[in-house]
């Protein structure tokens, strides 16, 4: 029974975390966009190589889950 619930926490500890970051960097890359919109192709490949490394923590922690 504590199996499932420490795989719960895994997997919710590292989903928040990313899901936070990622939140954060679409956020901060469209208020940047709003600004100045001739940037979009400059802000565009470090947003989305900034949430494949978000993302790449969240699939971390399910592998960690798995493993427990």
């Amino acid at each position: 029974m504590t199996e499932f619930f420490s795989k719960a926490i895994v997997m919710a500890i590292g989903a928040v975390g990313p899901a936070i970051a990622i939140g954060m960097i679409g956020s901060k890359a469209m208020e940047s966009i709003g600004r100045n919109p001739e940037a979009a192709g400059k802000i565009l490949v470090p947003m989305l190589l900034s949430c494949a490394f978000a993302e790449a923590i969240a699939i971390y922690a399910l592998v960690i889950a798995f493993s427990i």
